[in-house]
């Protein structure tokens, strides 16, 4: 029985899907959920809606960290700040119409300092 389950969230045909490319980046996510859900969920609106947008809290990383390769394949790296003065740190790729969180950050990722 379906009774009580949550409803996942739908998102528009022209909106980015977000899933977890790694049990770290879900954990993370978790974690952050518990101490900041409101800004969590501004992210996963920004995240599902404009993810290639350039922003003060949403950018390419550069240099070693500005790619990742999966499959074969090599993406973007994207960092995104869910608060403008927090340490939090979002990592993510994008391929098509989905946004993989590679790497979610409690705190300062020691890579970026």
């Amino acid at each position: 029985m379906a009774r009580d389950k949550k409803v996942a969230r739908p998102t528009k045909r022209s909106e980015f899907s977000i899933v977890f490319a790694s049990l770290q980046a879900q954990r993370g996510w978790t974690d952050l959920c518990a101490t900041t859900r409101n800004a969590m969920v501004e992210a996963w609106d920004f995240l599902t809606r404009t993810p290639l947008i350039e922003t003060p809290t949403n950018y390419r990383l550069r240099g070693e960290l500005g790619s990742i390769t999966r499959d074969g394949v090599t993406h973007e790296r994207w960092q995104h700040k869910p608060t403008l003065k927090g340490d939090a740190r979002l990592w993510f790729y994008v391929h098509e119409q989905t946004v993989y969180l590679e790497q979610v950050h409690t705190h300062h990722p020691n890579a970026t300092k």
